[in-house]
């Protein structure tokens, strides 16, 4: 029934302007595809593509909205902070970051914000995690 289904992730943006420089200044990343009214820009993170489109809500919601999945991340979070990043620090059952970073086992997290207010996280995950991530990927482009 759903052989040919695919999934994207989508982030809303208050200003398209402002989030297209954004991605491209702090991310490296240039949209594959634009819209004709300048309403929606599309990316390809990592194989996944992102919708970033105009809305009033942009940054409302308290989430995360968007992950990526590090080998590094003490080296992404140097890089990230290079273009300006400010990591956010929780102190909440269940989650405490120290400089920004959340450890979980074998796992490390932090979070910060994209131009529109939407709460990203990048994540260090288990050599296992990582390696079933890169399967489900490589399944789903149907080079497996």
């Amino acid at each position: 029934m759903f052989e040919k289904l695919m999934a994207s992730a989508v982030l809303p943006a208050s200003d398209i302007a402002r989030a297209k420089q954004w991605w491209h200044d702090v991310l490296g990343r240039d949209p594959v595809y634009e819209d004709t009214e300048g309403e929606a820009l599309y990316y390809d993170i990592g194989g996944t593509v992102l919708l970033v489109y105009r809305s009033e809500f942009a940054g409302t919601a308290q989430n995360t909205a968007f992950g990526l999945m590090t080998d590094d991340l003490d080296r992404d979070m140097t890089q990230l902070r290079t273009h300006g990043v400010m990591f956010h620090d929780y102190d909440m059952p269940g989650l405490k970051t120290e400089d920004g970073v959340a450890e979980f086992g074998e796992e490390r997290s932090a979070w910060f914000s994209d131009s529109e207010g939407n709460i990203i996280a990048i994540g260090q995950y288990s050599p296992q995690m990582m390696e079933m991530a890169m399967r489900m990927r490589s399944s789903a482009s149907g080079t497996a």
